[in-house]
């Protein structure tokens, strides 16, 4: 079976980022994915860097490419952060905007190369790695791209409108049936299946991981008690959740503390009865152990 994206889902709504360097495996390219030079500067309270704490763990690249974690809440205008104006503005002559993470930066220049999380994702996965599979076999990108579509359509902006205060009856309902369609899809696919993509662990489960932290940190606060239950009776679901959670790579990098901080420092709306019915105890099935050391499953 297939995943294939929501058709009858507004494709998703994500600003541009301001800088969209890329990495090359050749020196020419201005940029090349050589140990030692670039640093990933990001908050594991976002998801965003949360996806990127999880790969740069997979692939085992603390010493090559180290890690800046950055406080959970944004201590700059806009939603940035004042660590990284330095950095936005040796990029940019005169730049006024947010210094929004995740970053990629170039140790060499002292510059940013990018900003665009699912670019930087990728472009980890071209550095020299020992012998550690990839995030994205070769073969599987139509099927990991269809992935992020279906979890950033279908859980993360259905779960949005499902809970959103300043919405109709009609509208927040119309959400949550498209919410629970795509879980019901995704249980009937992960059925007997350990995994999204070719029988390994790839950035697809990354992509629903965090989804599903998501929903159950930050969107189910706006739910009532009722939407939480229909969303928790996806059981199969919730133990392939489970699972990753106790993955080295997966559960040590998540910070629920910094999570609900960061949520409720920014978040506007509601407080629903969902709120105290939490579906996976998260904090009970996290590795503790650090994910440095962990491998993509398969070759």
């Amino acid at each position: 079976m297939s995943i294939t994206p929501l058709a009858a889902v507004p494709s998703a709504r994500r600003t541009a980022p301001a800088f969209r360097g890329r990495l090359g495996r050749d020196a020419r390219s201005g940029h090349h994915a050589v140990p030692h030079r670039y640093r990933i500067h990001l908050s594991t309270a976002c998801p965003d860097g949360l996806r990127l704490a999880i790969g740069h763990g997979l692939l085992g690249l603390d010493g090559s490419c180290p890690v800046t974690l950055l406080p959970a809440v944004p201590d700059g205008p806009g939603g940035g952060h004042s660590a990284l104006r330095p950095l936005y503005e040796a990029s940019a002559h005169h730049y006024t905007g947010p210094a929004l993470a995740p970053v990629l930066s170039d140790d060499w220049s002292g510059r940013i190369v990018s900003t665009h999380a699912p670019d930087i994702l990728r472009d980890l996965d071209r550095f020299p790695r020992d012998g550690r599979a990839s995030l994205y076999p070769c073969g599987t990108e139509s099927e990991i791209e269809a992935v992020e579509r279906l979890c950033a359509e279908g859980i993360q902006e259905a779960a949005q409108r499902a809970g959103q205060a300043d919405a109709g009856p009609a509208e927040r309902a119309a959400a949550l049936e498209s919410l629970l369609d795509t879980l019901g899809r995704l249980e009937r696919y992960l059925d007997g299946e350990e995994y999204l993509v070719g029988g390994r662990l790839t950035a697809a489960d990354m992509e629903l991981w965090v989804a599903l932290v998501e929903l159950d940190t930050v969107h189910r606060c706006h739910l009532d008690a009722s939407a939480v239950h229909r969303i928790a009776g996806h059981p199969v679901l919730w133990a392939y959740a489970r699972r990753l959670a106790a993955h080295p790579a997966f559960g040590s990098h998540l910070d629920l503390d910094g999570i609900a901080r960061r949520h409720h420092g920014h978040c506007k709306g509601l407080e629903a009865a969902g709120a105290a019915v939490q579906i996976l105890d998260w904090r009970g099935h996290a590795a503790d152990s650090p994910g440095a050391g962990a491998q993509v499953s398969g070759a």
